[in-house]
């Protein structure tokens, strides 16, 4: 009988002996009067990207901290590669822990970045010589060998990017923390960083991506949770994330000018199955068509052309993802 390869979450699973890399449970983390957190919990596998989503103010960044031990949870329970984990202990655990930060500013720009690497290195408790050589294996890792040794300062954003990721290496981690890494790059560079990310999930690390750009986590995402003023308002797989949008939007450019007799016929043509209106600011020639899930584009543009609306652009006003981020979010754009 032939065997199908497991997964790398399967792999992870199997590897720490069906137990999860990072788990919270019930963990509320109040600042002052301030809940950034409330009754949060979730469990991450070795193998595992989970995508933390949310708008500002979520309560992503203070649950990454908490993850990584540098702020205590005011309740509840959090436990990384199966010990506890707290602000005053635990520091054996976070040398395991790699850090992909939002920011720019941890380097010392007037050193290389072999030089940088190697005093990270040296800070999570490696010899010299060890720190050297994961400096450079971690510069190769993200294809920076040839700017090894060019201050840091003449970095480019994505290079200075890529050598966050390059440092989160060095502990060769078991869980990897990334906090908004690739909001201001590129398309190229998100790409390199999505990629290296990957492949160091693949490898058996247990990775949580915070985000509130959607469009990140497709392709990528095992697994999401969304945080919406600190309270969890969704947690389930990519796929089922997906399938929670209950409208499609669009927006239409018609060849003649809408009147309000037009909207409302071609509103009635599409019965229960969608309906359209007059966007606000919209322009003279434009509508705006919403349909459920159970029609096809087609049928709803055939269903409109029969009414004589001459259609000649049609572009997703929302997509699938935004659509569920903001619903989930308490921002239903409906």
């Amino acid at each position: 009988m032939t065997r199908t390869a497991a997964t790398p979450v399967e792999a992870g699973r199997r590897a720490a002996g069906g137990k999860p890399s990072l788990c919270l449970r019930d963990v509320t983390r109040t600042f002052g009067k301030v809940e950034a957190l409330s009754h949060v919990s979730l469990e991450v596998h070795g193998g595992e990207i989970r995508a933390l989503l949310g708008p500002n103010g979520a309560g992503k960044t203070t649950l990454l901290r908490i993850l990584g031990g540098l702020v205590d949870a005011s309740s509840g329970v959090v436990e990384v590669l199966g010990q506890r984990v707290d602000y005053r202990g635990g520091r054996e655990i976070r040398r395991g822990i790699g850090f992909i930060p939002s920011g720019d500013r941890t380097f010392y720009l007037r050193l290389s970045g072999l030089d940088n690497l190697t005093f990270f290195g040296r800070l999570y408790g490696l010899s010299r010589k060890e720190a050297v050589e994961r400096a450079w294996q971690s510069l190769e890792a993200v294809g920076l060998p040839e700017a090894a040794k060019k201050p840091v300062g003449v970095y480019s954003h994505g290079m200075q990017k890529r050598l966050s990721v390059a440092r989160a290496l060095l502990p060769r981690p078991q869980v990897l923390l990334v906090d908004e890494a690739t909001h201001d790059l590129d398309p190229e560079g998100s790409r390199r960083v999505r990629d290296l990310v990957s492949k160091i999930a693949r490898e058996g690390a247990a990775v949580v991506w915070t985000t509130q750009r959607v469009h990140e986590i497709a392709g990528l995402a095992n697994h999401v949770t969304l945080l919406a003023k600190g309270r969890t308002r969704f947690d389930g797989p990519f796929s089922d994330f997906v399938a929670t949008r209950e409208r499609q939007r669009f927006a239409l450019r018609i060849g003649s000018v809408v009147s309000a007799e037009d909207a409302t016929r071609a509103d009635r043509s599409l019965g229960a199955s969608g309906g359209v209106s007059i966007p606000v600011d919209g322009g003279v020639n434009r509508l705006s068509l919403w349909l459920t899930q159970d029609v096809t584009l087609g049928e709803a543009l055939n269903r409109l052309t029969s009414q004589g609306i001459v259609i000649l652009a049609c572009s997703e006003e929302v997509s699938e993802l935004e659509d569920a981020f903001m619903r989930f979010a308490g921002e239903d754009p409906s």
